[in-house]
């Protein structure tokens, strides 16, 4: 759902200004693309992180996968939001790859600025990528192949 900064909550106000002051953390020197994340971990501590660019562009780390991984890092497993900013007027979504990585954790809720304007998006990891391969599929693909082979033992009459 759009809609302005103003509509959010206080906190989350605050989250998308440290959403905006990681952005000035990137190191972005190919794309000049900045981004900045702020991760709301289950104990209520704030991470940000920025986007990392590397020659070998597929060694750069996105803003939200930096929050994350330093977020792990410290021992959190569980997240309550995360605040994505760019300078885009219109906020930008998080790229696939940050997308499957941030639902690995459940599904929380993502806030989408910017530091050119008061657009947010509010949404959820689930919203930005439904359908998602998560971990419950590998629990749930366990469990089937677990039970079909108890159902052909159980035909073969062992």
């Amino acid at each position: 759902m759009t809609t302005a900064k103003a509509d959010l909550s206080e906190f989350e106000q605050k989250l998308v200004d440290k959403a905006v002051e990681a952005m000035e953390r990137a190191y972005c020197k190919y794309s000049n693309f900045k981004v900045g994340a702020a991760l709301v971990c289950e104990d209520g501590e704030i991470i940000i992180g920025a986007n990392h660019e590397n020659a070998s562009y597929g060694a750069t780390i996105c803003a939200e996968r930096s929050a994350v991984v330093t977020a792990l890092t410290k021992g959190h497993r569980k997240f309550k939001m995360i605040a994505i900013a760019t300078e885009l007027e219109e906020p930008c979504s998080p790229c696939g790859i940050c997308r499957q990585f941030l639902i690995e954790f459940g599904d929380y809720k993502v806030i989408l600025g910017s530091s050119t304007s008061d657009q947010i998006i509010e949404t959820t990891t689930y919203g930005l990528l439904p359908y998602a391969f998560t971990p419950k599929s590998l629990d749930d693909h366990e469990k089937e192949t677990e039970e079909r082979h108890h159902q052909s033992e159980t035909k073969n009459g062992h």
